[in-house]
């Protein structure tokens, strides 16, 4: 234990503060590969997520950064077996009242983002109370995609044009930084950072249009092992990324650090 402190002191003192990642967009993948590497029921890997998921809010937070999102529920995630999902629901709810008073404690804003009229009602009811009592925090936002799909979000983005069109509301206006206003993530910075565990190669449907420019970190840690240490190697690796955005090195600012956020 003294070891690995000392070990995220060190990775911790590596970190450029003045070059942190605005958003970052966590895909936390692995949960039942663990459990069956332990030989533990499925939802077994889904309990000890929340442990990663508390050690890298408390991290963020501590670091400064921003906004973290993390992919908690996709709208595919609707089709496992009714089991699973009605205990990954409970886990959620149990969360969100668990750790409403330490988001409080610790000035988080609570945000959620997907259809998330499919959610249970006692989710919804205990999601919108942790939104709510937590609203007027000035830290880190912590943004749950819940009943996410980046294609579902596109299409209801495009139908809310489409409506305000109809309607004759004034000022619509079709642009990248208009048509993003009718997102979910409205107000928030895209994410400069996507970390996904687990190895896998792939975004599965996350923040399609977000995603466009953000560095992608990939791990072969399992979720529910991942922690500080992790966390800050990923911001590390970030930090030695060269962000162009379609321009050439000399056209950089000399911290090699751009904004392109609308």
């Amino acid at each position: 234990m003294f070891n690995k402190k000392k070990e995220d002191k060190s990775l911790r003192d590596c970190i450029d503060f003045k070059r942190l990642p605005k958003h970052i967009a966590v895909i936390m993948d692995g949960n039942g590969r663990w459990a069956k590497s332990h030989s533990f029921p499925r939802i077994r890997g889904h309990h000890h997520g929340v442990r990663a998921v508390k050690e890298t809010v408390t991290a963020l937070s501590e670091l400064g950064v921003k906004v973290l999102t993390l992919y908690s529920f996709s709208e595919e995630n609707w089709q496992r077996p009714k089991s699973e999902v009605k205990a990954l629901m409970a886990i959620l709810k149990n969360y969100l009242v668990k750790e409403r008073n330490e988001l409080i404690e610790n000035d988080i804003r609570l945000k959620a983002i997907g259809n998330l009229s499919r959610l249970p009602k006692n989710v919804i009811i205990e999601l919108k109370k942790s939104m709510e009592m937590t609203k007027d925090n000035k830290g880190m936002i912590l943004n749950l995609a819940l009943s996410y799909s980046g294609r579902d979000e596109i299409i209801r983005a495009v139908n809310r044009v489409i409506k305000d069109c109809v309607n004759g509301k004034s000022g619509v206006q079709i642009d990248q930084k208009g048509f993003s206003e009718y997102l979910d993530t409205n107000g928030l910075p895209d994410p400069d950072l996507l970390i996904r565990t687990s190895g896998e190669q792939r975004i599965s449907n996350y923040m399609l249009w977000q995603l466009a420019y953000t560095e992608i970190y990939v791990t072969d840690v399992l979720w529910p092992d991942f922690g500080r240490t992790d966390l800050y190697k990923a911001i590390i690796e970030f930090q030695k990324r060269e962000r162009r955005f379609g321009l050439v090195s000399e056209q950089l600012p000399n911290n090699n650090f751009i904004d392109v956020n609308y």
